[in-house]
C-alpha cells in the first residue's frame, strides 16, 4: 500500500487540505495527517481540522508528501521536522505535491526545491519563483514535483496526485466516482 502525509497548520486553507486527503483515501492510499505545533488547528476560514499526529511524531519513508496553501504553509515551511522530511523525501526522488502558495513560500522559500522546475502557484506569488519558471496552469507536474494553483484547483491536483502515485487508471476511476 502506497503512504503520504498532508501537513496542516493553524491557518491552512481547508479545501487544499482535505481534498487530496478525501481522494487518496478513496484511492486506498494510507494517509497520515501531521499537525504543525499541535493536532488540533483551525483552518483559515474557521473550520476546526484535527492531524492524526504532530509532525514531530513522523515516521517515514513516504510515497508522497502534500502541502496545502494558505496562511498556514508559511508556519510548515518555518517548522524544522516538516521542512527536513519534505527536502529529504523531494532528494530522494519521491512524489512532493504542493498547492497555493505552498509551493512558493514552503517548496521555494524555505526548502529550496525549485530551482529549475517548472511550477505554478496562486496568482501574484509568481513573481519570486526561487529559481524555478513559472506556468499559468491549473496543475503543472515537473519530475516529482506536481503544483496547483488554489483551492478551485484541488480536485485536479488530487486526481493529478493519483496518476503520478497509482497510475492513470486509478486515477479515472476516482475521478468518474467524485463526477470530476
Amino acid at each position: 500500500m502506497k503512504r503520504a502525509v498532508v501537513f496542516m497548520a493553524n491557518g491552512t486553507e481547508e479545501v487544499e487540505a482535505i481534498t487530496p486527503i478525501d481522494y487518496l483515501r478513496r484511492a486506498g492510499v494510507e494517509v497520515d495527517v501531521a499537525g504543525i505545533g499541535e493536532r488540533d488547528l483551525m483552518g483559515a476560514h474557521d473550520i476546526r481540522l484535527t492531524a492524526d499526529l504532530a509532525a514531530d511524531d513522523l515516521e517515514g519513508p513516504f510515497d508522497l508528501v502534500v502541502v496545502p496553501g494558505g496562511r498556514g504553509c508559511e508556519a510548515i515551511g518555518k517548522d524544522e521536522s516538516a521542512r527536513n522530511l519534505i527536502v529529504k523525501h523531494f532528494r530522494e526522488g519521491r512524489l512532493t505535491a504542493s498547492i497555493c502558495a505552498a509551493p512558493v513560500w514552503v517548496l521555494g522559500k524555505h526548502c529550496g526545491i525549485l530551482a529549475g522546475r517548472r511550477f505554478t502557484c496562486y496568482p501574484g506569488l509568481e513573481k519570486d519563483p526561487y529559481g524555478g519558471t513559472f506556468v499559468a496552469e491549473r496543475v503543472v507536474e515537473d519530475g516529482n514535483l506536481i503544483t496547483s494553483r488554489a483551492a478551485g484547483c484541488a480536485g485536479d491536483f488530487s486526481v493529478a496526485v493519483i496518476r503520478a502515485l497509482l497510475g492513470k487508471a486509478a486515477a479515472e476511476e476516482l475521478a468518474s466516482k467524485v463526477l470530476l
